[in-house]
Formats: structure tokens, sequence, C-alpha cells
């Protein structure tokens, strides 16, 4: 059935006002997005773990009831990347050892959700230990672009990225400590929101090995990583990161052409291929045309050399949890004291940039998006102005914003022709701490100059 005042670009406002104002039911929008996950992803293996008959019959539950003023998600279908806990659903970080254990109760992040309203009709494709800008795992098979079947969409929240942009869902959250919201939507051309560090609950997102541990309890945020939303616009962003949140944000809106900007282009050993230099340069251009102040350079820069070092030992450390490094050892205590006094420095030197500067944009990646491959970016090279370059290297635009703990909003911003084909590119528009919503109306105000 096709629900004509409902269609596959609808956002999440726009979806809740259709069910708000009775245009629609919450089963009619439920149905419409499972219809739509039965047309198109077999082609893109976006969904990982349908849960369509509890979706429906939340919906018909939800019909019943009054229509609930305070949820601004009311009815909304959503999905949420496979690494999130949903009770009853398995979480297993692409490994098949665990594909039967089944999550007994629900993440912080699917309690607000629902709490808001929304109704998840399933859990998107991850990699396998979320460590990829692609998307595939022996459980759940390979995630492909909507824009083109032989790219990634990105990783390692790839199938949330390809639910939003293929039409299936309005609206879903990933995870972030190495791109992996940013990257997806630059990869998918839609929107994405690296939040800060802290401002949305990580608990029940944890590996599947640790949480069936007996005594194990998930009682903090892992450094470093965060949740964040994906959607197909600006105002969708913001609803779903204030939805998200455990505490209220502050809004100091700011017309852009009052605003000051600082574009970095260019950090050491990570070049950007000209298929993401050429559309981030336009546009650029563009926004100075229409009276916006972007300077090109700043020695309030923290060095970008030591900030990527400094982010990739705490990384891998986080993300090892203690495991030996490839050389064998083990990060001690003064070790981690070390890069905590390291990111406190850090963190100190952007407040002092952003005393001066209002935000600072930049590429979230230096390539568009990657053909598939059986080995993951990090452990290959990157094809880059018709150049090998080490994939890892790639990393140092992520650790931008990630080490400092910085909130940054990813807008599309037109295309770009990588490796023969015209993909999608965005652009990451990074702001204070604690700033996520400005960023988000910043990343807004960009977006109309840019697509006026």
């Amino acid at each position: 059935m096709a629900y004509p005042q409902l269609t596959d670009k609808a956002g999440v406002l726009a979806t809740a006002l259709a069910i708000r104002t009775r245009k629609i039911s919450v089963a009619e929008a439920v149905d419409a997005a499972i219809t739509r996950a039965g047309r198109d992803d077999a082609a893109i293996d976006a969904l990982a773990v349908p849960d369509f008959e509890r979706a429906c019959e939340t919906a018909r539950v939800m019909d019943s009831a009054p229509r609930q003023l305070n949820q601004p998600l009311f009815g909304v279908p959503m999905t949420i990347k496979e690494s999130f806990d949903v009770a009853g659903l398995p979480t297993t970080f692409g490994h098949p050892e665990f594909r039967d254990q089944l999550a007994t109760r629900d993440a912080a992040l699917v309690r607000h959700l629902r709490a808001a309203g929304a109704i998840i009709i399933g859990k998107t494709n991850v990699p396998v230990d979320l460590t990829d800008w692609q998307s595939f795992n022996p459980v759940y098979g390979r995630t492909s672009n909507p824009h083109d079947a032989d790219r990634s969409p990105g990783g390692s929240s790839g199938g949330s990225a390809a639910a939003v942009a293929s039409g299936i869902v309005p609206g879903d959250f990933g995870t972030d400590i190495g791109g992996s919201v940013r990257v997806p939507a630059h990869f998918c051309g839609v929107w994405g929101h690296k939040t800060t560090w802290g401002l949305i609950p990580k608990h029940g997102h944890d590996f599947p090995g640790m949480s069936r541990r007996e005594g194990f309890v998930a009682a903090h945020d892992s450094p470093l990583s965060i949740a964040g939303p994906l959607a197909r616009n600006a105002p969708d962003l913001a609803v779903l990161t204030e939805v998200g949140a455990e505490l209220p944000l502050r809004r100091r809106p700011k017309p852009l052409k009052e605003c000051r900007l600082l574009a970095v282009t260019a950090l050491p050993n990570a070049p950007v291929d000209a298929s993401v230099l050429e559309p981030t340069e336009a546009a650029l251009e563009q926004l100075a045309r229409a009276g916006v102040r972007i300077d090109r350079s700043s020695d309030l820069l923290p060095d970008q050399a030591q900030q990527y070092r400094h982010y990739l030992k705490m990384m891998n450390v986080v993300m090892a949890r203690g495991a030996p490094a490839p050389d064998g050892r083990r990060a001690s205590a003064t070790d981690w004291f070390d890069l905590l006094d390291a990111q406190a420095a850090c963190i100190a030197q952007w407040e002092a940039l952003f005393a001066e500067y209002d935000f600072v944009l930049a590429p979230p990646a230096p390539v568009l998006a990657v053909p598939h491959s059986d080995k993951a970016v990090f452990r290959g090279t990157l094809m880059i102005n018709g150049k090998e370059e080490p994939g890892g290297n790639a990393l140092a635009w992520a650790g931008l914003a990630t080490f400092p703990n910085l909130p940054a909003t990813v807008l599309p911003i037109g295309s770009g022709t990588y490796l023969g084909s015209t993909l999608p590119c965005g652009m990451q528009v990074i702001g204070p701490r604690w700033s996520d919503l400005d960023c988000i109306a910043a990343a807004e105000a960009i977006g109309q100059v840019l697509h006026s």
C-alpha cells in the first residue's frame, strides 16, 4: 500500500507531524517503512536484524491510545546500530558466536528513543568489532552504498547511514570514535552528528563477550566514543540529539554572517583526494561570496601531528581494552595518565581557538565512498590523487574532533568523482564542547547557502 502523505524521503519531524495530525496512523507509518525495507533492502543489506512483528504490534497499541504531544517522536519508525542492545534481539558486533544470545534489556539510548515515542523496527549492519569504514561481517553480510552498489556506505555505522539514505527510515543512531557516524554520512550523502563526548549515554553498548561475562556491569561510557544520530536534514538531527541527551542543551543562535570560521583542508601526512577537495573548495568559495568570514589558517590550531599521535594511541588502548599492542607491549597506568594529560592540554588549546572562532570546517574523510574490499580500510591503502596512501592516516580527519571531545555535524555539500564513480561529498562543522545544537544550526545555515 502507498501512503501519498508520507514519501520515502519524509523526515523524522515530518513523519511525527503526519501522525500527530492524523494524516496517517502509526500502523501506516510503520507498515510503510517495512514495505520500503522489503522493496529496497535486498540490494543494500542495511537491516541486519529486523524486528517487524513487534514494531507492528507496538504501532497498533499506540494507535489505540491518545496522541502524546509530549513525545516528539510519537509513532516514528527508526532503526538503530546493531551494537546497541535491544531487548529480545542479538547483539553480535559481527561475531557468529553471539548470534543466538539475546539482549535482556534495552540500551539506555533505546529507552530514551522509546520514551520519546519512536518505534524500533530493527538493527542496522556493522563491521566486525566496529573497526572499519566498511560494514560487512560473517553474520549479516555486506552493506552496499545506496548511491553505488559497488561502494561502501562507510563504517562502522554504515548500515545506519544506508538505511537513512535509501529512505527505509528517516533516522537512526550510530556510534563514532574513528569517524563512524561522520564518514557514513559523508559516503552516503546524509546528515550525521558526532555529539560532545558524554552527552548521550552508551550504557548497553558493550562488546557481547564482555557483557555476557559473569559479574560484568556496564557502568561507564568508553573514552572518546560517542553515540550520534543520522538523518536527512538538520532539524531531525537536532531533535534526535535532544531526545538522546541526558542533560539539556544550550542554544546560542548566531547568524552565519556574524560567525568567524576556520577552514582546515590539510593535515600532516593525511592528504585529501581531489574528489573531496574540489567540492570542499567550491563550497568555501560559495560561502565567502555570500559574505561568510573564513580564515584558511590559524596559529591557534593545536599541533595536528601531535594530536593525531595522542588520539591514535588513546583510541587503540580504548578499543583493545588492555590487550597488547602489535609490538607485544601493554599500555601501563602511566601511559594512560600521560594520555589524559595530553587530552586535557588539547582540550584547552581548542577552547582558546574557539574564543576566536565560532566553528571549524573540514572534510570528514580524505576520500569519497571506497570500493568494497575484503581488507579493512585501515589495514590497507587508499588511492589518493593517484597514489596509494596508508589507510590508517585517514583517521586524522576523524581525530580532529574526537580527541578533544568536540561536537561535529556533517552535512552534504555536493558530489565528486572518485575512482570513476560520482558520489556524495560532505563537510564537518566542528564547534566548542556542548555546542551541539549550535553546530547543527550552523551546518543547516551553510547548507542553505550552498543549496539555495
